[in-house]
């Protein structure tokens, strides 16, 4: 079989994936296809990135080594049933479906010889920034893995864990865009309380939400580090920081990602 890697389902995240693996030069696009039912959304695909495009999955579990499952969660046992039978154990199965464990893959093939990795992505991965969480069953070998880590790396950053830290990756990065665009949504409306046009506000709110990113990737110091050195005594941001600290800014947090890993475990279990 050769190192064919094929998509099921052709939605944003799937395109990320594509466009990220493309970019890289990890596949060409004659070594790249996805099965999309929906002739306007494959039609697009195949266009805009020169892969093939299929109505169904058969030719990919023909054809691919890889197959990344890249279809809503309440659609996935559909997928697996009509896959199922075309299943092999060369195949290497990457699922990138919120919630669901490694074991519903295997319930859903009806096989424990299958190689399966679930990854939890984020959506920033449609820009090509990513965070990826993986793990892999029993029968995913360290190269599968690293296989995995490679193509998500293509999309951001991932990293490698044991299926059991899975819900905190869901809870912190797979949740986390929803709590940084919230956070710059309240900075952007402050800005607009005292006096600042909206456009004004946005400009300077992103550039430094991106800007103090940056600063954390690349000075390697601890945030309490940074913060420290732009906290001057008697200063503006020490006032500010008090009312943070007094509303208890970070507690809440804390407690909104366990809030998002409790609810990621539920998920699981039904």
């Amino acid at each position: 079989m050769k190192d064919i890697i094929g998509f099921i389902g052709g939605g944003q995240m799937g395109e990320a994936l594509i466009r990220g693996l493309i970019q890289s030069e990890l596949y060409d696009q004659d070594d790249i296809c996805v099965a999309e039912p929906n002739q306007e959304r494959r039609d697009y695909m195949t266009a805009t990135y020169g892969i093939k495009g299929y109505d169904n999955s058969n030719a990919l579990w023909e054809s691919c080594a890889t197959i990344v499952l890249a279809v809503k969660p309440q659609i996935m046992n559909i997928v697996l049933a009509a896959s199922k039978d075309l299943v092999t154990p060369k195949h290497l199965i990457i699922s990138i479906a919120a919630g669901l464990p490694i074991s519903f893959y295997e319930k859903g093939l009806e096989r424990d010889d299958c190689k399966i990795i679930r990854v939890m992505p984020n959506t920033p991965a449609l820009v090509l920034e990513g965070a990826s969480g993986l793990c892999g069953n029993a029968n995913v070998s360290q190269d599968d893995l690293q296989r995995a880590e490679i193509i998500f790396n293509k999309i951001g950053k991932a990293v490698i864990l044991q299926e059991s830290a899975i819900d905190a990756v869901t809870g912190l990065s797979g949740s986390g865009p929803a709590y940084v665009f919230t956070f710059a949504e309240a900075m952007i409306d402050a800005g607009i309380e005292q006096g600042l046009p909206r456009p004004t506000a946005e400009t300077l709110v992103l550039q430094t939400l991106l800007g103090s990113v940056k600063l954390l990737m690349e000075s390697g110091k601890h945030p309490a580090e940074l913060r420290a050195m732009v906290t001057s005594p008697g200063g503006t941001t020490i006032a500010a920081q008090h009312v943070l600290e007094r509303s208890g800014f970070k507690g809440i947090i804390m407690d909104a990602v366990a809030a998002a890993v409790d609810r990621s475990k539920e998920l699981g279990k039904n």
